[in-house]
């Protein structure tokens, strides 16, 4: 991946967090993801993977990226690190 997430996470307890957020992310499911700073909702276009990264001091940690496809044709898809999420509801199905 070419990105590099804004945090690593680094604890069991933070990779267990990302790795239930992975099980409500079923392909084509609608969902409401709740951030700090937002709230967006659309259609998941996989489920995310779990990922190592390197920062640039050479510290590992992981992180995944969710890709969410818009409900409407003329929006752009949105990106969320789940490192960054504090709730996700199942809205549906596409």
């Amino acid at each position: 991946m070419s990105q590099q997430p804004p945090t690593l996470v680094t604890s069991r307890d933070a990779v267990a967090k990302i790795e239930h957020w992975i099980t409500l992310l079923n392909d084509e499911a609608i969902v409401r993801v709740t951030l700090d700073s937002a709230v967006v909702e659309g259609v998941v276009a996989v489920r995310p993977t779990i990922e190592a990264f390197r920062n640039d001091a050479g510290e590992e940690g992981h992180n995944a990226l969710l890709r969410l496809d818009a409900m409407e044709p003329q929006q752009t898809p949105q990106y969320v690190w789940l490192s960054d999420v504090l709730d996700i509801k199942q809205l549906g199905t596409d």
